[in-house]
């Protein structure tokens, strides 16, 4: 069977949304675009190469075409109110990250999907960088023994062109900061590889340089039930240019730290048990890996891939809107703490947008 998609949004994002359609022709055939603004939808369209669609009305698309599969790629303050009506129009959803700007939003988009019965999935490519899921694997074989604590580092650099090349950046109603547009990506990763739920977090921002209403630098240390300790650095301040996002995590048997600009270079790999399975650290680090030409990887077309075998097969997707909140929930509990002025208990219920007026 051959799933019919759409995607909303032709914006910065989406070539990759793109890309990842014409990675999975065979399974997914996209048949329409849709943006307020005409000319990227067209731009979007002809980057395709085969006949698509074009829509500036979102509920007209969903109406005409009624897609099997719809992927959301606007700016983030429309991600809930999109999902929800594509969800209504009976389509499965592909959601960039965050899934919503608010803990109430989020949980609207999961409960109307297990009522619906639609899948849905959140761009978390970084997910399925080789690096990652060799490192995941080496969690769940339990190679690590108890994980002790873990830390991820966004060190990049947005200068004001990005900021003012669209007004919703660095908004609380429709972006978020650092945090939650940049750090996302690897506050997912960490707190999936460290497993269990965060239970209190302890968070610190700032708004250091950047032309914005959100911040610029975020800070938190983040408590498991497990009792190990997770720690958030990210900034988009670094200069004068993006200089690597890492994950580090430390067991009692193990020793990871996958960096590069992206999560996308294995820098370290000490495991106890590493003699015994061929697996020597001369082995895996690899210090000729070559960095993606974005930040945003190549992983897009893996997650797709994911996400139609889900809808086909009838199983969760690997990041499930579940899976998803779990970042989203993270870093508003970071602004709270920040909000509140001291450490906040997990789960929160909070909206980016309470953070107006923090910064003056």
């Amino acid at each position: 069977m051959k799933y019919k998609a759409v995607l909303i949004g032709c914006g910065r994002i989406s070539s990759k949304h793109i890309e990842a359609f014409m990675d999975n022709q065979q399974t997914v055939e996209l048949v329409a675009v849709c943006d307020i603004i005409k000319e990227r939808a067209e731009e979007e369209a002809f980057r395709y190469g085969t006949k698509v669609l074009i829509y500036a009305d979102h509920l007209k698309m969903l109406n005409d075409i009624k897609p099997d599969i719809v992927s959301i790629a606007t700016e983030s303050g429309h991600h809930a109110g999109l999902a929800i009506d594509a969800l209504r129009a009976g389509a499965h959803i592909i959601v960039e990250k965050p899934l919503a700007l608010s803990s109430v939003d989020a949980d609207r988009i999961i409960a109307l999907a297990r009522k619906t019965g639609k899948k849905v999935t959140v761009c978390f490519q970084n997910r399925f960088n080789p690096p990652i899921r060799r490192t995941y694997q080496a969690v769940k074989d339990g190679r690590f023994g108890k994980i002790l604590n873990g830390m991820v580092q966004v060190r990049w650099n947005r200068n004001d062109t990005y900021y003012k090349e669209a007004a919703w950046r660095g908004t609380w109603e429709h972006d978020g900061g650092t945090l939650m547009n940049q750090c996302i990506h690897g506050i997912d990763l960490l707190q999936w590889m460290m497993g269990g739920d965060v239970v209190r977090v302890h968070g610190v921002t700032r708004r250091f340089l950047k032309p914005i209403e959100a911040e610029d630098f975020g800070g938190a240390i983040l408590e498991f039930g497990s009792g190990a300790v997770g720690m958030v650095e990210g900034s988009a301040n670094v200069f004068p240019k993006n200089l690597n996002e890492t994950l580090s995590l430390f067991g009692e048997k193990g020793t990871v730290v996958v960096g590069g600009l992206a999560v996308n270079k294995i820098e370290t790999w000490r495991f106890s048990d590493s003699a015994g399975v061929g697996d020597t650290e001369d082995k895996v680090v690899d210090p000729a890996a070559v960095d993606p030409p974005s930040v945003y990887g190549f992983g897009h077309s893996a997650l797709f891939a994911d996400f139609v075998e889900a809808v086909t097969n009838g199983r969760d997707p690997l990041v499930s809107g579940e899976e998803g909140k779990k970042a989203l929930d993270i870093i508003l509990a970071i602004y709270k703490s920040m909000k509140e002025g001291g450490p906040v208990d997990m789960p929160v219920a909070f909206d980016a947008s309470e953070m107006k007026g923090v910064f003056k």
